[in-house]
């Protein structure tokens, strides 16, 4: 029995890039359900280490048939955008969310306005696909406004091995060599993750909690470099020590950041779903998080929300946790209850009843 091609578009993708990860799974579950299935991105932004993974964009148009489907990754506004709307197939939007570009408008204007662009053009697309999908709940509701119908939502797709690998030993010794406690983020550094919130509690934490801590912050300043050079500024300000911004980190890196984890804490006040909250629960850290956006919803109940909170409430409570051993297994208990529900989700059968395949 011949059955559709699947070709899904993303605005780029490279290694660690948590939609580029999302899509490779659907790949790997739409072949092996004898689905044929690429993936398109635009060459330029297209990581040099996971060009073999994916397909020239531009060359789609002409391969694609009627019978086919084509589904964008709808992330920010650029040419995938503009290529998918031209495709003569059934269409489907995965809407992962587009950051508000007021974020960015005084440290990177040229990004902004590619944001704004995005936005804008999101509105503009409600008319495009037949099938229309977000991956939270939240998201699906920014569409919905926008003009949408039909929306359904397909939760973020993980596969058995998520939180799970290597663990790189240089690293671990790196985060463990002095004994100081571990407070972790994970996420690129860009405005809206409000970095400058994490040092301000995390300031409070070492000055009145714990004196022998350590902050690490996973991710990349690409691109915004004048943003890290603030955030810097920021932290000599509050006089913090062992401040550790790690930029782009491999697997097995990023897996010794969580595996040395005290705590997790997330300040962030604009996430569509944020990924990194269930990479936290799948390795046993605390998390500890601001009640903004998507966060809420992926959490699913699970670790310590604070709505309008205070940092120093933040970090008493941060200690609090740390220091009650019935109180972080309770809280850890039901991360791994709600980490165990998500993970057991049979993605395929989701995925193709929303596709009608």
């Amino acid at each position: 029995m011949s059955r559709q091609t699947i070709h899904q578009i993303v605005s780029g993708f490279r290694a660690g890039d948590a939609i580029s990860n999302e899509a490779l799974l659907l790949k790997s579950l739409a072949q092996k359900n004898s689905h044929e299935c690429h993936i398109y991105s635009p060459v330029q932004h297209t990581g040099a280490s996971a060009a073999s993974s994916v397909r020239d964009i531009d060359s789609l148009p002409a391969t694609v048939k009627a019978d086919d489907i084509s589904l964008l990754h709808l992330s920010i506004g650029n040419r995938a955008n503009d290529i998918f709307e031209t495709l003569k197939c059934r269409k489907v939007i995965l809407y992962h969310n587009i950051t508000p570009s007021h974020f960015f408008d005084r440290l990177n204007p040229q990004f902004a306005q590619i944001l704004h662009e995005g936005r804008t053009r999101l509105k503009s697309m409600s008319g495009v696909a037949e099938i229309n999908l977000a991956d939270s709940a939240y998201n699906a509701g920014e569409l919905i406004e926008l003009g949408y119908k039909n929306v359904e939502v397909f939760p973020f797709a993980i596969d058995s091995d998520f939180g799970t690998g290597d663990v790189s030993p240089a690293m671990k010794r790196r985060l463990m060599h002095d004994g100081c406690e571990n407070i972790l983020f994970v996420g690129r550094i860009v405005p809206n993750k409000r970095f400058d919130k994490i040092l301000e509690v995390f300031s409070y934490y070492q000055l009145h909690v714990n004196p022998d801590c350590r902050l690490v912050l996973a991710g990349s300043s690409h691109g915004l470099e004048s943003y890290k050079a603030m955030l810097l500024g920021v932290a000599h300000s509050l006089e913090v020590k062992h401040v550790l911004f790690t930029e782009f980190l491999s697997d097995s890196e990023l897996n010794a950041c969580y595996a040395t984890a005290s705590a997790f804490l997330c300040m962030s006040e604009h996430e569509g779903f944020c990924a990194p909250l269930m990479e936290a629960m799948a390795w046993d850290v605390p998390v500890f998080a601001n009640a903004a956006a998507a966060v809420p919803e992926t959490l699913g109940g699970a670790g310590v929300l604070f709505e309008n909170t205070d940092c120093a409430t933040i970090a008493e409570t941060i200690g609090q946790v740390l220091t009650s051993p019935k109180l972080k297994e309770s809280i850890l208990a039901k991360q791994k209850k709600r980490f165990s529900d998500y993970r057991s989700r049979d993605v395929w059968s989701e995925f193709s009843k929303l596709l009608g395949i």
